[in-house]
């Protein structure tokens, strides 16, 4: 009996699975903590994740305000055979040593106007940039070459480095940078090269020279945690005929006259507005289906090929051609303010534009409806170039104010649309000093979902870049009721006024350029210029039949014997009958055409 109480029991030996078996446990409570806490958030809030991300812009010493000056380049490779030149332009971005908020965060970004038909081009565009700090910057230029028929080509890079800046740092004076071919289109430096066969003054590489300006320390705010765009403010209005007939929509600048015939155009819209931009306005993409994160970050199939149907999207939109109108102001006024105006055709029409304001500033936006036969064109994400962070977004329209020293929710203070109003549009011309207007902008935007808590800040700002324009902000839903109907109105002013919106009848046929040709042929017969050129044709087509009876007759005199007058009389009669009718052939043939 001691022996069985002294006897141990015995251990059973260690099995392969029982390493398993533990793991599996701890990954089984690891599962269940996530799904608590995934259960927490959901109870607590039931909004999807993004909108306003309240993380802070990192602490850094004030940097230096820099002008980069973008004077021209020399011997750029031909990149359109049929003119043996290209269309230039430099697309730039600015790197710099501070941490960003997210790494998503996009660099700061310049374009130069195009200058066409050159290979030695002349810009002369400057760009200042506040804040760029004392460890320097890294500048990537990429020389493109426009083609809105196609893509553009790439026709090499120009990399300017800078390792540190100081307050005694002479900068750079009209250096010259070589082109680096690797990047560049391989078709059109073998057209370079061959001409350079034949040529030796024509010169493989090329030179893009660059100059760089310290205006001094940056002396806005107190934390120099990220650059910004000072100016200066450009501005470009992109026309998009495929888009404009695809929407149905017209150029409401043609045709005002009567000389010309409205041709189908839809407009962007791009305003580089003056920063810094308030740091609070930082939205992220609202995730409110699953596959959102991906087309913004392109990681799944499906996610890259909307990111990629976006993107191709906003080149279509924003797509700079022959037609594309550029200018700048140096700093915010009240031109800049009458410019903004013309943009959006004042408070004529009733329009409704979608806009986003990106982290630098730039403000881009189209005009929107259900009218508009295409969705893409009311998504953010598309005016955001897909951009994972922007500084706000919503919709906004323009309307004219009966005094320009009331604001626009004053008593007795009223506006255009809703009421008919002397002193503008739809019968007179437009207002000459920007008081009479006023901005109502507002935060509807699903795609970010933009607090309203920030938008006294998004007044402030948009007062400081439109000078002399009055700014009503509105929000989404605690002023939905209001903003239902001031944008109702703004619709049954459209409606009544018309705003360059037809309706297509699709019918499977489609209008060519020939066709539009002509009927802008006929409208300028009906005004008067067709009823010149038409006589012109007249004076012409008689010339042509006096020569062919003059022609009939020589040929009539060589057949009649010289000095036979009557017989030479007879035969004379004979041709100038057939002259006249061969002039009413003709004559009643262009009556049938």
């Amino acid at each position: 009996m001691d022996n069985e109480k002294d006897e141990q029991p015995r251990q059973r030996k260690e099995h392969l699975t029982d390493a398993f078996a533990t793991k599996f446990v701890d990954k089984t409570t690891n599962w269940q903590q996530k799904a608590s806490r995934r259960t927490t958030t959901k109870n607590e809030s039931s909004q999807p994740a993004g909108g306003l991300d309240k993380t802070p812009v990192p602490d850094a010493p004030l940097g230096y305000t820099l002008k980069f000056i973008f004077h021209r380049a020399n011997s750029l490779p031909i990149a359109d055979i049929n003119s043996l030149s290209s269309d230039p332009y430099l697309y730039v971005q600015l790197y710099t040593g501070l941490p960003s908020r997210h790494k998503q965060d996009p660099p700061m970004r310049f374009r130069t106007p195009t200058i066409r038909k050159s290979t030695d081009p002349i810009w002369n565009c400057e760009w200042i940039v506040a804040n760029v700090p004392a460890t320097g910057f890294k500048l990537k230029a990429r020389i493109y070459d426009e083609d809105p028929a196609d893509y553009d080509d790439r026709l090499g890079n120009v990399h300017v480095h800078v390792d540190a800046i100081h307050d005694t740092w002479s900068g750079i004076k009209e250096q010259q940078y070589k082109i680096k071919k690797r990047m560049g289109s391989k078709r059109a430096y073998f057209i370079r090269g061959c001409a350079a066969m034949f040529n030796r003054k024509i010169e493989m590489s090329g030179n893009v020279v660059i100059s760089v300006q310290m205006l001094g320390k940056t002396d806005v705010g107190t934390n120099g945690g990220r650059t910004w765009t000072i100016g200066p403010c450009a501005w470009s209005r992109h026309l998009s005929p495929m888009i404009g007939r695809i929407a149905g929509t017209k150029d409401p600048n043609q045709g005002k006259d009567g000389t010309k015939s409205q041709s189908y155009n839809f407009q962007a819209n791009q305003f580089q507005l003056a920063g810094p931009v308030p740091p609070p306005l930082y939205h992220r993409y609202v995730e409110f289906k699953p596959f959102i994160a991906g087309m913004y970050n392109g990681t799944s199939l499906r996610g890259f090929i909307l990111n990629r149907a976006l993107h191709h999207q906003h080149s279509r939109i924003y797509n700079y051609d022959r037609t594309t109108l550029y200018g700048s102001f140096p700093s915010p006024s009240t031109d800049m303010s009458l410019q903004f105006l013309d943009l959006v055709h004042r408070d004529h029409g009733g329009r409704i534009y979608t806009y986003v304001i990106t982290l630098d500033g730039m403000w881009r936006f189209t005009e929107t409806g259900k009218e508009f036969g295409i969705d893409l064109l009311s998504k953010h994400s598309m005016h955001a170039d897909v951009d994972i962070y922007v500084a706000f977004s919503g919709e906004f329209f323009v309307r004219r104010l009966k005094s320009p020293h009331k604001e626009p929710f004053d008593s007795g203070q009223e506006t255009h649309p809703a009421a008919d109003l002397e002193g503008g549009a739809p019968s007179a011309g437009p207002q000459s000093d920007p008081a009479y207007y006023a901005l109502y902008i507002d935060n509807d935007s699903g795609t970010y979902r933009p607090s309203a808590e920030l938008l006294p800040l998004l007044k402030e700002f948009m007062r400081k870049n439109l000078p002399g324009l009055k700014v009503v902000t509105l929000d989404c839903v605690a002023d939905a009721d209001r903003m239902g109907k001031l944008k109702g109105e703004q619709l049954e002013r459209k409606k009544a006024e018309g705003s360059g919106t037809v309706v297509i009848q699709d019918d499977g046929s489609s209008l060519s350029s020939s066709d539009e040709e002509e009927l802008d042929r006929r409208v300028r017969d009906y005004a008067g210029e067709g009823a010149k050129k038409e006589k012109k044709k007249r004076q012409l087509k008689t010339e042509i039949q006096e020569s062919k009876l003059g022609a009939l007759m020589h040929r009539g005199k060589e057949d009649v014997q010289v000095g036979d007058e009557e017989e030479e009389g007879k035969a004379n009669g004979e041709l100038r009958q057939e002259g006249a009718e061969m002039v009413r052939a003709d004559d009643e043939k262009g009556g049938r055409m």
